[in-house]
């Protein structure tokens, strides 16, 4: 646990507004290593991708046990920190989530307000940060300070909300998380340059950024006041591409 917990502290202090830690989004041992032999500080365990590996579907198409199985495989492959995407909580209680998380050698999570496990709706702004309080206080509880990224899927819903809309409903959620005890806040979406540093600017904690690696441009993220990129599907998606490529000179 002495080692958990120093890994923590080390990955918390990663998250640098204007100077942001890249975490690629992987899947398995095999992309774990990958990211750490190409001199990565630390990753991320994407559910998309990591669904994708197994054959299933995202949003909680995994069960959590089989998703801690993956974690334990790619914790004892590289030593660096691992965060886990646990989607909206595959329903179980946050003491649950937090010991499984820990058990398996991870030190940070994303936590989503889409629950779908019922329908796909979208947690009430406190309900989320209720959540999110309570994912703090069982790591606290564990001894643990285990990173936690709140995200809001509001960007995502277009159909609802207008775009200032969705911008205000953004901040409001993500303050909440931030007040109930999150690490990082991230409010999911490709954003253009102007929104993303808005973003920056008017929430209280670091934001994570996501990035398809492949076009994005690295060096644009800093001056928007980003402390976190990661790849979400979009890694997998390009290897993809590539292999499909290659693949089809052999046709």
């Amino acid at each position: 646990m002495t080692e958990l917990k120093d890994k923590a502290a080390a990955f918390l202090a990663l998250h640098r507004p204007g100077d942001p830690v890249i975490l690629p989004t992987v899947w398995d041992a095999w992309s774990a290593r990958l990211v750490r032999e190409a001199g990565f500080s630390a990753l991320t365990v994407g559910s998309h991708p990591l669904a994708e590996s197994v054959g299933k579907g995202d949003q909680e198409g995994m069960a959590f046990a089989d998703v801690l199985g993956r974690i334990r495989e790619i914790t004892t492959a590289v030593d660096i920190p691992v965060s886990v995407d646990i989607e909206s909580g595959y329903g179980l209680k946050a003491n649950d989530l937090v010991d499984g998380l820990l058990e398996a050698g991870a030190v940070g999570l994303n936590i989503e307000d889409t629950v779908h496990s019922e329908g796909g709706r979208l947690r009430d702004p406190q309900e989320h940060a209720n959540l999110v309080g309570e994912l703090r206080q069982a790591a606290d509880n564990a001894g643990v300070h285990l990173v936690v990224n709140a995200r809001t899927d509001v960007f995502l819903r277009k159909a609802a909300d207008a775009p200032a809309d969705r911008f205000e409903s953004a901040v409001t959620r993500l303050k909440l998380a931030a007040e109930a005890g999150a690490d990082v806040l991230y409010p999911v979406g490709r954003h253009e340059p102007d929104l993303q540093r808005r973003l920056c600017r008017d929430l209280p904690l670091p934001v994570n950024a996501i990035a398809a690696p492949d076009i994005a441009d690295p060096t644009s993220y800093p001056e928007l006041g980003v402390a976190r990129i990661s790849f979400g599907p979009f890694l997998q998606a390009a290897l993809a591409a590539e292999a499909n490529r290659i693949l089809q000179r052999w046709r």
